[in-house]
């Protein structure tokens, strides 16, 4: 099974991954497939009737970037551990990562009022307020679960710091929502609490579930991976200017009507004063946001976002050849597959 679910992902998603799972070769392709396994398991053993939900969460796919990071790092430091026990840990650190993917994607769905999630229908859509909560929460508590029994406080630290870290990323977003003026510097923290912290604790357990694992490896391909995630959120940043809908999902300027201020706005309004005097919370719907992503894109904005997002990933791939020696290729490949869904 691929990392990735055709018809959830564009083209450009699933040849990138497959060209990552070719050159893996037959044990991560069987890895991943495993993991996918064990990840829709533990969803449907939640119990009726949270596990319809949380099923439908993690079945709906995506590009299962962050498994795919865990099982690399892993790889980078000597593979899994020996026996079964190794490779069952490995396994459940990937599937700890993508449950609390899984839960915040479905707290924000709730928060942002959305309806559809990769073309489906979200958990607030059809089952309402209470449980998207109580999916969300449910989806936290069985990746704890699920990695406790790995029983190394390590990696229960590298995930916590992360969730954390999404917690407070999220507060910011709220307390920033629809703000007339807001420094590069914070929106980068923003950045970094909200999306960057799941990407590091990714590689930082797949190093310390592998066998040559150590904790001076495990904070270099942390800081790689937190620099791809990083791009990861300014480069979604800009597609939400740019689209189109039909690439994205979603119409538009989506982030801008529910008051997110991004990069690409940022940068606008340092160039264009119109553009700075608009008040977010009057925007009256998506024609009126679409045409604000116009003049975004006008100031050139949109590129200089990009720019900066792409010098981060060629930071971030420049740190690999002197880290080690396995695997690097692969991690580099990742980077890349950020870059290519977006550019």
């Amino acid at each position: 099974m691929s990392a990735l679910y055709p018809g959830t992902n564009s083209p450009a998603d699933v040849e990138a991954v497959e060209e990552i799972m070719r050159r893996g070769g037959r044990d991560l392709r069987e890895r991943m497939a495993r993991a996918e396994a064990y990840l829709e398991r533990v969803a449907a053993e939640s119990g009726m009737p949270l596990a319809s939900h949380a099923t439908a969460t993690v079945v709906a796919g995506g590009k299962r970037l962050r498994p795919l990071l865990v099982m690399l790092a892993a790889e980078s430091a000597g593979g899994a551990r020996e026996g079964a026990d190794g490779e069952q840990s490995l396994i459940r650190a990937a599937v700890a990562v993508e449950l609390v993917h899984s839960a915040t994607l479905v707290h924000d769905d709730l928060i942002d009022g959305a309806e559809l999630r990769r073309g489906r229908p979200t958990v607030a859509a059809v089952a309402g307020r209470g449980a998207a909560i109580a999916t969300g929460d449910l989806l936290f508590s069985r990746a704890f679960a699920e990695l406790a029994r790995n029983e190394d406080s390590e990696q229960l630290r590298a995930l916590s710091d992360a969730s954390s870290a999404l917690a407070a990323g999220e507060l910011l977003q709220r307390e920033d929502a629809y703000a007339s003026e807001i420094a590069v510097e914070r929106y980068l923290e923003r950045c970094r609490l909200k999306t960057a912290a799941l990407f590091e604790a990714t590689c930082r357990l797949g190093v310390l579930v592998a066998a040559d694992g150590t904790g001076a490896l495990a904070g270099a391909l942390g800081a790689f991976a937190q620099r791809i995630g990083l791009a990861f959120q300014l480069l979604d940043d800009v597609l939400d200017v740019s689209g189109p809908a039909e690439r994205t999902g979603k119409a538009r300027g989506t982030d801008l009507l529910d008051g997110t201020v991004t990069l690409p706005l940022i940068l606008a309004r340092q160039r264009d004063e119109r553009i700075a005097s608009i008040d977010l919370a009057r925007l009256a719907g998506p024609l009126e946001a679409e045409a604000l992503c116009d003049a975004i894109a006008a100031t050139g904005a949109l590129e200089q976002a990009r720019a900066q997002a792409l010098a981060i990933v060629a930071e971030a791939k420049a740190m690999l050849p002197g880290l080690f020696a396995q695997r690097y290729d692969l991690l580099g490949l990742v980077a890349d597959a950020v870059v290519e869904r977006y550019c």
